[in-house]
């Protein structure tokens, strides 16, 4: 097993091309392939990216059988092909990796079970069989907004009109927004209503189009991302600051980082589903933090860093979690002795080139 040895203290600078936003690409990639299209390129090499490609190779493939939708370990990719594969196919075997079939997918299995669709699940296998049609789903808007993203692709290809409605708040409100903007784009008409319902008339097409993938995260951006520039700007001067991630749970490790090396204790709140990614992330994050020197404690939903003024470098696991990885990478380059990191390739499921442009801006990288 490959690990990670990064020298502390570098100073980074310079310019480097990001990546295009992977929830942006999913988003193309689908609605491009529903409305006959070529599937467009420039959209990155992610392993999540790569994911949804063959998922789509696979829908695309006649027979009578179920499809088998290899998703990798991408949330994106399951929750967006399981209402998809059920409008279009009739279902489909869905497989998974890591830590991806743990990930709650119960949202969905409470709505299709009473509407007649056979749900299996053992081990990273997980079969469904049985037609989407079109109704009323009632679901909470808590737990992931992929579930709503996944209804809001497929429902459009069924005949008669659907409704959204939301149980609860919906968290990461962004993520939506991106969708919506996707399927007006593609000619898909879907009336958000408050962010509570979704009316969604059945018997759409899709129409063919170019659509290119911003970059991850862009400036006049739908992505919620976006609100990195504010949370920054509050944690530029010292003190007490408090910072809902309900919305954009995936800033956590960037702003945890920045979090150790200022003055003061930073509060990070509305964090209960960042233990349903790649990894407890509430859980590595505190314990990337605490190796290295910074005081980090973790609750059901909230996550306490006390900033250091010079970290002392040490043993990180990435717990196989792209984003922990990079958070290391970074704070490595305030450490005093090296960071030593396992499973540095993890970055690949998001971000196959972070360690060439970490290189690239002055870092220095050792693989063993």
């Amino acid at each position: 097993m490959p690990t990670a040895v990064i020298s502390p203290g570098k100073v980074l600078s310079g310019q480097v091309q990001p990546p295009p936003s992977k929830s942006m690409g999913h988003r193309i990639l689908i609605a491009s392939a529903l409305a006959g299209g070529p599937l467009p390129e420039g959209l990155g090499d992610s392993q999540d990216i790569r994911a949804t490609r063959a998922c789509l190779s696979a829908l695309g493939e006649g027979g009578m059988d179920l499809p088998v939708l290899d998703c990798g370990e991408s949330g994106s990719t399951l929750r967006f092909f399981i209402p998809i594969a059920l409008a279009l196919r009739g279902g489909g075997v869905f497989l998974g990796r890591g830590r991806l079939m743990e990930r709650p997918q119960g949202v969905y299995r409470e709505l299709f079970l009473p509407r007649g669709i056979r749900w299996e699940q053992s081990g990273d296998r997980l079969t469904l069989q049985g037609r989407l049609a079109a109704g009323k789903f009632s679901l909470p808007g808590g737990v992931s907004s992929q579930f709503v993203t996944g209804l809001l692709f497929a429902l459009p290809l069924v005949e008669g009109e659907s409704e959204l409605v939301l149980t609860s708040p919906l968290e990461s409100r962004g993520y939506v927004d991106m969708t919506l903007a996707v399927l007006s784009g593609f000619g898909v008409e879907a009336e958000n209503q408050d962010y509570q319902r979704f009316r969604v008339p059945g018997g759409q097409r899709y129409a063919p189009r170019a659509m290119e993938a911003e970059g991850d995260w862009s400036r006049d951006s739908v992505q919620g991302d976006r609100v990195v520039l504010e949370y920054m700007e509050r944690l530029r001067g010292p003190g007490e600051v408090s910072l809902d991630l309900s919305g954009c749970p995936d800033l956590a490790p960037p702003l945890a980082a920045m979090a150790a090396v200022r003055e003061g204790i930073t509060r990070f709140t509305g964090a209960a589903r960042l233990r349903m990614k790649e990894s407890d992330r509430l859980s590595s994050i505190a314990a990337a933090l605490t190796a290295l020197g910074v005081r980090a404690e973790e609750g059901p939903d909230i996550l306490t860093v006390q900033g250091q003024r010079a970290l002392t470098g040490g043993t990180v696991d990435s717990c196989s979690d792209h984003r922990i990885a990079m958070m290391a990478a970074v704070l490595a380059t305030r450490c005093q002795d090296p960071v030593t990191l396992t499973q540095p390739q993890c970055v690949e499921k998001s971000y196959p080139d972070f360690w060439m442009h970490y290189r690239m801006l002055g870092g220095e990288v050792y693989v063993i």
